[in-house]
């Protein structure tokens, strides 16, 4: 049964907080604590709204008295802890006055048919989240992420997915010969070769492939792909984000499946 009554911490030498700590600001941690810092009210709300219960839900004392009322019952054990110390586990700039902390979802199974995206060593947090983001908004509800991806449950790239995780089946820490389980076209972009997107007749479903900021798709991922394409760029810069080209071509492979 889950209780309202709230664990208070007021020291900074408090355990509790400074396994949180850890879970907030290393990047990896989430893997060795088998556990996931979800910070904010927005956050919160799309973990719940997708039926997911808190291990903790954890609370800054002068936001307490609101949480009371509307967030005690999320599920799970309650913390509040002093303002000050709550700031110090912040990734924010202004640090949000709530977070959850979930269990760490089991990887879920591969499945070979369904549209997906492939993140080839993809650096960059805020790339991962926002191309997440995209990929839920465009139907591609798999996320295949090759061994040296920045963590897809770490919190810089859940606070850049805002809440996009719970509706997508995310798989991490492959081996880059993992697409060949995909029995779906995988697609790969350039900047300088492939066919132009808006000429192209893209398949469905479909994998798309998008690698390293620097160094592009690797040679094993694009040996697999079926079709390598470009977005034109009559501006005349030399290459896109990474997560803006991802957009555009994910919401053009969304818009060929309606037609």
């Amino acid at each position: 049964m889950t209780t309202t009554e709230p664990q208070f911490i007021t020291s900074a030498g408090n355990a509790l907080l400074k396994d949180l700590k850890r879970l907030a600001h290393d990047h990896g941690a989430y893997r060795k604590q088998g556990r996931v810092w979800l910070e904010g009210d927005h956050l919160c709300r799309a973990a719940v709204a997708r039926g997911v219960q808190p291990e903790l839900a954890v609370f800054a004392e002068s936001f307490w008295p609101l949480a009371a009322t509307e967030w005690a019952r999320s599920g799970g054990k309650n913390v509040v802890i002093a303002d000050t110390l709550f700031a110090s586990l912040s990734g924010l700039e202004s640090p949000a006055r709530m977070a959850f902390v979930l269990p760490l979802p089991p990887a879920p199974e591969l499945v070979p048919d369904a549209p997906a995206v492939v993140l080839d060593r993809l650096q960059d947090a805020g790339n991962v989240g926002a191309i997440l983001r995209c990929a839920g908004a465009f139907g591609f509800g798999q996320v295949l992420a090759i061994k040296g991806t920045a963590g897809l449950w770490s919190p810089k790239v859940l606070r850049a997915g805002m809440g996009a995780h719970f509706g997508l089946r995310l798989i991490e820490g492959l081996d880059a010969m993992a697409v060949e389980a995909l029995r779906v076209p995988v697609i790969t972009t350039s900047s300088h070769g492939g066919e132009f997107l808006h000429q192209c007749k893209l398949p469905w479903p479909c994998a798309w492939a998008f690698g390293h900021e620097g160094q592009g798709v690797g040679a094993e991922i694009a040996g697999r792909s079926k079709l390598a394409v470009r977005i034109i760029q009559p501006g005349g810069e030399e290459s896109l984000n990474v997560a803006t080209a991802a957009a555009i071509c994910l919401h053009a492979s969304a818009a060929a499946a309606r037609n």
